[in-house]
């Protein structure tokens, strides 16, 4: 069996799902591929994973690859880890929009930052696509933890022809909350969760002792938490209007919403800044970054720690090891997977990724038919799931009608702007990111030539008070807290 990783110098990541893959009695002799376009990331990734194979006795060497296509070569399953652009498309996903009064805390699955993402990530992913066909094996599974996750799912299956599995960890993330709010264990509580990436409803709550239903009581426990009800006020407010919790942070479902963040004078009332998550503004963007410098200077203190010691099983929180575990195994394991609906949501679009409960056994990824989303949850994803569409043809033809389509119907984007400001800030997102684009080539000339005679300097007014200063490699030294976030940090998709 062979297992290549795309983009595995998203180092964190790739060591804790090469510990969990590794962990599995069978997976002893393995095949491991690990490709990059950053040639010291690679290495990097590559001096830490094998550190830990060799200490674990293993036998097993990594081949690294700057050329994708040798990375891929018989693969049986590809991880895809890769961020297009890195930080420097990230910067202006997040700091453009923010000149038009568009604030988003995360800005990689929805809203402009999402939507721009897509058209990076879509075309790239293209690649990988005709690579994998070519050169891997035929039945090969493609793993995508890449954002904007739905849009890139979609392109995979629907246009690329290969199929594609996305995965995210916000389904276990609330999961977790959810039980902490009852004082109980992950594993005392039985979830069920019905939507979109991001945009997930749970949709049963079930006490496994007891067999209670705890969604009546959903409401006032989380309210009754002193912390929660405090760090999660976008959620409790969704929850109260809509009927059921989201599995998303309060910091992403905010920026997909058209109430939270429209207002610079009230986006403070809905969020904490107690960690980047609950809806800094740009928060993301600033823990990304600072991570990098972290990282940067810190990385031969990784090498001086011990290296990590794998479990007789599988004991991690993402679903991709599991997944191939149960195939390989037939040990069935059951988790929330993101796939073309094709009716097992009927109430959302038949086109669309929904992401929604599934087992897996040697057999394969098996999706049952649930029960539909109350009317207004619905709702609430079919406005992204339009977006989403118009975002995803757009990037696979580089037509600027769809593309502007796109940001005129996304919620926060059309709360905050009127179209002539939609299009003007179009015009300034491709050109700022040009060469990730080349889909756009054309469109790009004539945005040059747009701004250089039309451009109105945006005057917008910024909500300086939800915004956390980048620390220093110094400052960050000083605080314990980040320097442990950090040196746990597995996710740097």
């Amino acid at each position: 069996m062979k297992i290549a990783f795309i983009g595995a110098g998203s180092i964190g990541f790739t060591r804790e799902m090469l510990r969990d893959l590794l962990s599995v009695p069978e997976f002893k002799e393995i095949e491991i591929t690990f490709t990059d376009i950053n040639k010291q990331n690679l290495h990097m990734a590559y001096q830490l994973c094998q550190r830990d194979i060799d200490y674990n006795k293993l036998n097993i060497q990594i081949k690294c690859y700057l050329d994708r296509k040798e990375a891929l070569k018989n693969a049986d399953y590809v991880f895809n880890f890769a961020r297009i652009g890195m930080l420097e498309a990230f910067e202006s996903d997040v700091m453009i929009p923010l000149k038009y009064g568009i604030d988003q805390c995360v800005g990689d699955t929805l809203c402009v930052g999402g939507i721009m993402y897509g058209q990076r990530g879509i075309i790239a992913l293209k690649e990988f696509c005709d690579d994998i066909k070519e050169v891997a094996n035929k039945n090969c599974l493609l793993l995508n933890y890449g954002n904007p996750n739905a849009m890139l799912t979609w392109a995979c299956n629907t246009y690329f022809g290969v199929n594609t599995i996305g995965l995210c960890h916000g389904v276990q993330n609330g999961h977790n909350l959810i039980a902490k709010t009852f004082k109980k264990e992950m594993d005392d509580i039985l979830i069920e969760c019905v939507g979109i990436n991001h945009q997930t409803w749970y949709t049963k709550i079930i006490d496994k002792k007891s067999k209670e239903n705890l969604q009546p009581k959903i409401l006032e426990t989380l309210l009754n938490d002193k912390e929660i009800s405090e760090t999660e006020k976008v959620r409790i407010d969704v929850l109260k209007h809509f009927g059921l919790f989201s599995t998303e942070s309060n910091g992403h479902l905010s920026e997909y919403l058209p109430w939270y963040r429209k207002d610079v004078d009230r986006i403070h009332e809905f969020i904490s800044l107690d960690t980047w998550i609950n809806g800094e503004s740009a928060g993301y963007y600033r823990e990304c970054s600072e991570r990098r410098d972290w990282f940067e200077k810190d990385f031969p203190k990784w090498l001086e720690e011990g290296p990590l010691k794998y479990s007789s099983y599988n004991d991690g929180i993402e679903h991709g090891s599991h997944i191939i575990e149960a195939i390989e195994t037939n040990r069935i394991y059951r988790g929330h997977f993101n796939v073309i609906n094709n009716d097992v949501v009927k109430n959302l679009a038949q086109d669309c990724v929904v992401e929604v409960p599934g087992y897996v056994d040697a057999l394969g990824v098996h999706i049952p038919q649930v029960d539909n989303l109350p009317d207004g949850c619905a709702s609430i994803c079919t406005s992204s799931i339009n977006v989403q569409r118009l975002a995803v043809k757009a990037a696979l033809t580089g037509d600027i009608v769809l593309l502007r389509q796109a940001m005129l119907l996304d919620p926060l984007t059309s709360a905050v702007l009127y179209p002539d400001e939609i299009y003007q800030m179009v015009d300034e997102m491709l050109i700022a990111q040009e060469k990730w684009l080349p889909q756009y080539k054309d469109e790009i000339v004539k945005a040059k030539e747009r701004l250089k005679k039309y451009y109105k300097e945006p005057n917008k007014k910024i909500s300086k008070n939800t915004f956390i200063k980048r620390r220093s490699f110094e400052e960050l030294e000083k605080d314990k807290s980040s320097m442990s976030r950090f040196n746990k940090s597995a996710h740097n998709n």
